[in-house]
């Protein structure tokens, strides 16, 4: 069959390369791809957001299934257009892309049906909200409503920094449009976990944990990046957490969606605190999550085509999921000055050493080719992923690996998987 991947980052890397083991494909495109999907896909140049010539691209090469990996198409309806075209299409319609799309809608969801949450209050005005904050409890969390790249909370430690972030966010626009809508929420304590799921509008299977960094710098300093690193599992993520989560969260998210007439088919992406009192929802996101794709898809045992396959035919109870007894580590290597400014066409050298291994990845994230080189073409340029028998080993080779690529103004944290040591305590 004829696969068509939408999207050009390490997320869609990953995608790509479980899509090439399946022994279904015998050929994949990718739009727009990068430098290291054009390695094992045919890359085309058309645009995440250019709905008709996606549709027009994929009918015209006889693309059996189309996989929509980014969720700014998801949440402007790709799949709907694709789909009235008579393609094949993996991913969520636009009417439960919302889940990801409107952070108001989830914690609505969220409150109507009992799926556990932080308290929290929504504000369509500057002013509404910073009258709520003269008596907020701090520290408090301020969420833009609509996509930001991953980068639209801000943890206010005090009123002043609270008002600022609803000015910064709802008057001067920092994440655009994202932010004409302002959720305020309780701030929760405890160990983040993300769990990935695939879903086919009412059965749910999900995959293995994984933890993301998300601060720019070591220690959790610095701004919000889309993520500087992650592993799986999460040692914190137990059977009695999997127990409770399977019971209050990942089924009643499933139900609540269907019983909304929104049936998601699909990834949910569940971002959950462990707290105190429980686990709790974070966030939702309505595809794979970057970079915590690139270490649970490797661990990955089941034909993804097969899984996917059956989310769309509403027939994902008869699949059986399965992951290797093992655990991934990826470290992610950027562009200094990222996520603020940066600059991009610096060669990278090493990438060869990749060629020779088994069990270490390199996913292009921000590359592309020029003059016969490939060069640096975004602010998270790779993600060095490498499976070990537990954390530690997996963390050891990855740190090694990273070591290997060299480009100008090469940045990354030290401290992937600091929690590993953490979790020995």
């Amino acid at each position: 069959m004829k696969v068509l991947i939408v999207g050009g980052g390490g997320r869609e890397h990953a995608i790509a390369a479980s899509v090439a083991k399946s022994g279904k494909v015998k050929k994949i495109y990718c739009a727009p791809g990068n430098a290291g999907i054009a390695q094992i896909a045919e890359c085309v140049p058309i645009g995440v957001m250019e709905f008709d010539a996606l549709t027009a691209f994929a009918v015209e090469k006889g693309v059996d299934l189309v996989i929509v990996g980014m969720d700014d198409p998801l949440v402007g309806g790709l799949v709907d257009v694709l789909e009235a075209a008579g393609l094949r299409v993996f991913g969520p319609r636009k009417n439960a892309a919302i889940l990801e799309g409107s952070k108001a809608f989830s914690k609505d969801l969220m409150k109507k049906y009992g799926i556990p949450t932080a308290a929290y209050e929504t504000f369509d005005s500057p002013e509404a909200a910073l009258a709520y904050l003269e008596k907020a409890p701090m520290p408090i969390v301020l969420k833009a409503d609509g996509l930001a790249l991953g980068k639209g909370v801000l943890i206010c430690r005090t009123p002043e920094e609270a008002k600022a972030g609803v000015v910064s966010i709802m008057q001067e626009k920092q994440f655009g449009d994202a932010g004409n809508r302002l959720v305020i929420e309780e701030f929760m304590t405890g160990r983040e976990v993300s769990v990935l799921s695939f879903v086919d509008g009412k059965t749910i299977r999900t995959m293995t944990s994984a933890q993301d960094h998300k601060r720019a710098g070591d220690g959790d300093t610095g701004l919000n990046t889309g993520g500087m690193g992650t592993f799986s599992p999460s040692p914190f993520y137990t059977p009695e957490v999997d127990a409770f989560c399977q019971k209050y969260i990942y089924q009643a998210t499933v139900d609540a969606m269907a019983a909304e007439g929104r049936p998601f088919q699909g990834i949910i992406f569940f971002g959950l605190m462990l707290t105190e009192k429980g686990p709790r929802v974070l966030e939702y996101n309505a595809r794979f999550g970057d970079p915590e794709a690139q270490v649970v898809l490797p661990r990955m045992k089941s034909d993804i085509i097969e899984v996917m396959e059956a989310c769309i035919d509403g027939s994902l109870d008869k699949v059986e999921l399965t992951f290797a007894d093992n655990a991934a580590v990826c470290v992610v290597l950027a562009s200094g000055g990222y996520p603020v400014s940066y600059e991009k066409g610096f060669p990278i050298t090493g990438l060869e050493r990749f060629a020779q291994k088994e069990d270490v990845f390199c996913f292009h994230a921000g590359t592309k080719e020029a003059g016969g080189s490939i060069v640096t073409n975004g602010g998270r340029v790779l993600g060095i992923t490498a499976l070990g028998k537990d954390l530690k080993a997996a963390r050891a080779a990855a740190y090694d690996a990273a070591a290997w690529v060299s480009f100008e103004k090469k940045y990354m944290r030290h401290d992937i998987g600091k929690a590993i040591d953490e979790a020995e305590q």
